[in-house]
């Protein structure tokens, strides 16, 4: 280091967990950072390189270090991301992740970098320690809500297993919120805390001690929207934490040609048409599949579907409910692949987005598009950011569901219509709040005031002793 820290440039390295929904946003962070002279090198499983080399803005500045994942028995072969497997191996991948360890010990003693970013691999902290010089940041790409409900208490599997449904999901003490919160019937979500996570750890040691033993915490986020959050982790877990901000990748301008949507989406009046996506990895069960494309049949509006075939089918076309392609017809577009999802937000056609709520989909509503939200969640970390998005900001609304966590066609298509209809109060409000929040996340110099604010906050975490 020279004498001024902020005349040298930051070397770091990037140890994201094994999934894209980690890999990218770790990505659009290492872009932030290169853009301002900063070096990377980012540790990632070899297939996951051709994609993100696609996503690399600055590649003599960011360099990749292809990992080979060691084989585990019980997963297939060639696995490396959780896109290769089944969420059920999940565990079995985090297992061979751990098995890097040495891999990894001697890439950092050779590169002794400035800081490392982590979130899964639990044992940076202590193998950075060892080595010595090298500060840890565990860097969340999950909203701050989960990490204060999920990993603040020090639950005891015998009490929690012991425990009532309104037990479990009662926020710990001192929790700054009374609406972003988990619903009784949601309380059967939380056990996959003590579900084995790779060899001999659950999944809640796994973060817990990653968020215990490392330097400081950064969290994909913005003081004005979850600032509460974030200090209440501070405070828990008496460390910095350290805000990115959203850091959203700039909209590419994909050719919407693909597939027929551009022509497609151009036959329907402006704000009318529908859209639904559910990410990569959510794939629902046949009778709720039906009760989606069904409550899409019944809002009689234009929709567009972006789903994964449901369980225990091959295709998207073999469960759809008999007649039903033939009584939407032109009106109703389902696809089962990769689409541009900024460039449809951003449609003029485009009125309404159904989403489940994914961190990275909610940042891109928010900033992004102009569309009315509805929410539709299902994972534990999902849930909590729909609560933000419905309670807190007031920009979207939940599809209520019934007590087996369920939603019907008919309450999918009430809360469509809640919010498309021109003369709804409140569809009115949520309006006025995203048009509130979109032009402040999009304001000059915003993100960018986060990404040279978080640098800083880089540098003065270097002159601290460890």
């Amino acid at each position: 280091m020279t004498n001024s820290t902020e005349e040298s440039k930051l070397e770091i390295v990037m140890f994201p967990w094994l999934a894209f929904g980690h890999l990218i946003p770790y990505m659009n962070l290492s872009n932030e950072l290169a853009k301002r002279g900063h070096k990377i090198s980012f540790l990632l499983p070899q297939n996951a390189e051709i994609r993100l080399q696609k996503l690399n803005l600055y590649p003599n500045l960011i360099k990749f270090h292809k990992l080979t994942i060691p084989h585990v028995d019980g997963l297939p072969y060639g696995a490396e991301t959780t896109a290769d497997v089944h969420r059920s191996l999940e565990s079995l991948l985090a297992t061979a992740m751990d098995e890097l360890y040495d891999e990894i010990k001697s890439f950092l003693q050779n590169l002794k970098p400035h800081f490392i970013f982590f979130d899964f691999a639990y044992w940076i902290p202590d193998l950075a320690r060892e080595i010595g010089g090298i500060k840890t940041l565990f860097y969340t790409v999950f909203c701050p809500a989960v990490a204060c409900i999920s990993f603040i208490r020090s639950p005891d599997k015998a009490i929690f297993m012991a425990s009532t449904a309104a037990e479990l999901v009662k926020p710990p003490p001192g929790y700054p919120s009374t609406t972003v919160v988990l619903h009784e019937c949601e309380a059967k979500l939380l056990p996959f805390l003590f579900h084995e996570y790779g060899k001999g750890v659950t999944f809640y040691e796994r973060l817990k001690k990653g968020l215990t033993q490392c330097n400081a915490i950064a969290m994909k986020s913005c003081r004005e929207i979850e600032g509460t959050f974030c200090d209440y982790i501070a405070t828990q877990f008496e460390k910095p934490v350290l805000y990115t901000g959203p850091v959203i990748s700039e909209p590419k301008k994909d050719p919407l040609e693909e597939h027929g949507l551009s022509n497609w989406l151009e036959k329907f009046e402006p704000g009318s048409v529908v859209f639904c996506a559910f990410g990569s990895q959510l794939i629902l069960e046949k009778k709720q599949f039906a009760e989606l494309v069904l409550g899409f049949e019944l809002t009689e509006l234009p929709f567009l579907l972006v789903v994964k075939p449901p369980q225990g089918t091959n295709s998207v076309e073999e469960a759809l409910p008999e007649g039903f392609k033939e009584r939407v017809q032109e009106r109703g577009l389902i696809l089962d692949c990769w689409v541009p999802q900024l460039e449809i937000l951003r449609h003029k056609s485009v009125g309404c987005f159904v989403t489940h709520c994914g961190y990275g989909s909610m940042w891109e509503s928010l900033a992004l598009c102009d569309c009315q939200l509805v929410l539709l969640p299902r994972p534990i970390d999902h849930i909590f950011n729909a609560r933000l998005m419905e309670k807190q900001l007031k920009v979207g609304i939940e599809v209520e569901k019934d007590e087996n966590d369920l939603f019907s066609k008919e309450n999918l298509c009430k809360t469509v219509k809640c919010v498309m209809d021109k003369d709804s109060q409140i569809g009115g409000v949520m309006k006025e709040n995203h048009k509130k929040w979109k032009e402040l996340l999009s304001s000059p110099g915003f993100m960018s005031n986060y990404i040279d604010n978080f640098i800083q906050d880089l540098y003065e975490l270097l002159v601290e002793k460890t």
